[in-house]
């Protein structure tokens, strides 16, 4: 590491350090000001007005969010209880109904979130330009400055000890199980209030993971065989806990206590009323840091693979795809006051898509709403298979999906650490296969009631069903595992274990693509390099020993492992047609569906 690779190092962990520490620099003051921008209903305001002012809240300053947080849940609930009896007694308006007179506790998490916004006094609510700077901007320069110097070195991969540094070694068997126990057993726990303490929901997804877990082991007993070597050593790295951990945190703030990091949204803000004219919300912020990382990490990829031409060609394209169809033009529109949509994103990955809400928004918009809503049928209907025929999933999960654009750029580094063994790959079966069950049959459920007026089916709630869908799928899996999990059980856990659609690609590749990885296995030295770099957890060295093309309904043709082998034995194609031809002269096996073929 040189001196300007250490300076970028170093002024990375201050803006990160920085970034962290400013959750904590700024007051709260409840004002009548901050509680009209957060309480739009006039009857709800007047209440919580009265509660705040009874309760000695209003005007009074609070030196954390969690200390101001509960106080104001506290003056919500005396609200709402006040609200109730006055609807009890028929002292709510005639005009009004009891709905909307009366305040649901749904309504908690937005009001709260808006008042802590709007309640902030201090630094960073006064300097937010600045602070912005001071952290993610100087983030930024730090980044380049530890990557631009990469350009310089020799083309070509090379491993630098992957295994022995402490950020990307990853963990033994027993720190990975600790660590996802921990997580989905608090994550269920946590859905149980999430589904306001009904344990339905929560308990029926605890028997299907034990289920799950049974049938692996079991299957795996009665094979007789005993899976391989996962890629993590036994020596765990200390840095990639604390960041997975870091990660994690940061997930769970933003999807479930969006109130507790208004700073960082605050420094959003000059942002987003540059581009769509709103202030910024959490989802805002989230956008805007996935694709500044994108775009920096995509740097990294440059100079990693600067002896590859499609990796290059690659990153230039999810860099593309998130910068221009997933935050440019939906903030555009949302500017311009038309229905936003991230147009790359695919049901049932964008599981919203055949919600009532958004096919009512979509229909009511006109005619750029009409085209959104059949442009998005005919991605499903029309362009996933048609596309995955010629070109197989990697067309979506490598090239355009948002997903897979962080897993490539920002998890990169710890692609290495993806479980190689047997089991691992039950379990991504089972797993992946039944998240597409649950994703067809809640958006099935939804279209129903949508269609027919009911709001049940078969007794089962369809908002229930999506709710926990949101919850389990959307929020925890793709976010707090998917992403967090990345130093600790490498970049693509949920694009192998979770993604609805990324199964959908997978079943069309595996039985209906003319795309694989063909392989010379005369060529092969069994040097690893190709197994150990496969994010999706496939052993292609087995593959390449035997010659034998590889058709796996997880494998992304991301092309890494072609690009990091030393004899050029792998290569993506759509077709084996011209096999013969390149394996004439070295007369080995062709293994295919038709048979062994001698290669002379």
């Amino acid at each position: 590491m040189n001196t300007l690779q250490k300076t970028g190092l170093g002024l990375f962990i201050i803006a990160l350090l920085l970034f962290t520490a400013t959750l904590g620099l700024d007051n709260y003051r409840l004002s009548e000001e901050s509680l009209s921008a957060a309480v739009g209903n006039e009857y709800h305001l007047e209440a919580v007005t009265e509660a705040a002012r009874e309760s000695g809240m209003l005007g009074k300053e609070y030196g954390s969010s969690f200390a101001f947080v509960p106080a104001f849940k506290e003056v919500l609930k005396a609200a709402q209880q006040s609200l109730n009896e006055k609807a009890k007694e028929g002292e709510a308006p005639d005009d009004v109904s009891e709905w909307e007179y009366k305040m649901g506790s749904w309504l908690f998490k937005d009001y709260s979130f808006i008042a802590t916004k709007k309640s902030s006094v201090g630094p960073v609510a006064e300097n937010p330009l600045l602070f912005f700077f001071l952290t993610i901007g100087l983030g930024i320069v730090g980044g380049l400055l530890y990557i631009l110097p990469k350009f310089r070195a020799i083309p070509g991969i090379k491993h630098n000890h992957i295994f022995h540094r402490p950020m990307t070694r990853g963990l033994s068997l027993g720190w990975r199980g600790f660590f996802l126990g921990a997580t989905v057993t608090g994550l269920l726990l946590y859905g149980v209030f999430y589904m306001n303490e009904h344990y339905f929901w929560p308990a029926l997804t605890a028997v299907i993971a034990l289920i799950i877990i049974v049938l692996v082991f079991f299957f795996q007993k009665q094979a007789k065989r005993s899976p391989t070597r996962s890629a993590s050593p036994q020596v765990t790295g200390w840095l990639g806990i604390l960041a997975g951990v870091y990660l994690i945190g940061f997930y769970i703030l933003l999807y479930w206590a969006p109130q507790h990091i208004t700073s960082w949204i605050l420094m959003a803000d000059p942002l987003s009323q540059a581009l769509n004219g709103g202030e910024a919300s959490q989802w805002f912020l989230y956008g805007l840091l996935y694709t500044l990382v994108i775009l920096v990490m995509g740097v990294r990829m440059f100079a990693k693979y600067m002896h590859n031409r499609y990796q290059q060609v690659r990153t230039y394209s999810v860099m593309f795809f998130q910068l221009a169809f997933a935050f440019l033009i939906p903030e555009i529109l949302v500017r311009l006051n038309l229905p936003s949509m991230d147009l790359k994103n695919i049901w049932p990955l964008n599981y919203t898509f055949f919600f009532d809400w958004n096919i009512n928004n979509l229909i009511s918009s006109g005619a750029i709403g009409i085209f959104m809503l059949v442009w998005g049928i005919i991605l499903v209907i029309v362009a996933v298979p048609v596309i995955t025929y010629f070109f197989g999933k990697r067309w979506y999960c490598s090239w355009v999906c948002g997903c897979g654009g962080l897993a490539e750029t920002m998890g990169d580094p710890y692609r290495q650490l993806s479980d190689k063994s047997l089991r691992a790959w039950q379990f991504e079966r089972w797993i992946i296969h039944g998240v597409l069950v649950f994703a067809v049959v809640m958006t099935a459920m939804t279209l129903y009631t949508y269609f027919s007026g009911e709001r049940t089916v078969l007794g089962f709630s369809s908002n229930n069903v999506r709710t926990w869908y949101g919850f389990i799928i959307g929020s925890a899996f793709a976010g707090v595992v998917g992403t967090g999990f990345y130093p600790l059980m490498g970049n693509r856990v949920w694009c192998r274990f979770g993604c609805p659609l990324a199964a959908y690609l997978g079943l069309v590749q595996r039985f209906r693509s003319r795309f694989r990885i063909t392989t010379n296995g005369g060529q092969c030295i069994s040097c690893g390099n190709c197994s150990a770099y496969c994010e999706m957890g496939i052993d292609v060295r087995w593959y390449a020993q035997r010659g034998q093309d590889v058709v796996r309904a997880s494998c992304v043709g991301c092309g890494v492992c072609a690009a990091v082998c030393p004899r050029g034995v792998l290569r993506l194609e759509n077709s084996s047609m011209d096999v013969k031809e390149r394996a004439q002269a070295l007369r080995v096996l062709q293994v295919s569906k038709e048979g062994v073929e001698l290669m002379n």
